[in-house]
């Protein structure tokens, strides 16, 4: 799936502008609950009060909404992206470059 995020930012519909969190860990991490623990932080400092919206875990292949990404053609976006952006996110967060990948809305 295309995590790029030069590929993500031109599709945010109206108004949002999507800022994008590449965090970096000195050792893999352990699984998606370390991943989403430490990007929840990110969301955190940088939105404040927020709600995740979609994610994916590339080690399991899986994603939220689940079979989002079903009805996609080979290198479009993945459904979890669409959805995150077409439901208001302003941050991305991609975790060890694309291992893990959150959207968070801010409800500030």
């Amino acid at each position: 799936m295309n995590t790029d995020p030069a590929c993500l930012t031109g599709a945010v519909p109206g108004d949002f502008a999507l800022s994008v969190a590449e965090l970096a860990t000195p050792q893999p991490l352990t699984d998606y609950l370390a991943a989403m623990k430490l990007a929840d932080a990110e969301a955190s400092a940088r939105l404040g009060s927020h709600m995740l919206l979609s994610w994916y875990d590339r080690d399991r292949d899986f994603e939220s909404p689940q079979h989002a990404s079903e009805c996609h053609a080979p290198g479009a976006m993945p459904g979890y992206a669409v959805y995150g952006l077409h439901h208001g996110a302003t941050l991305m967060v991609n975790v060890e470059q694309g291992r893990f990948v959150f959207f968070y809305l801010p409800l500030e």
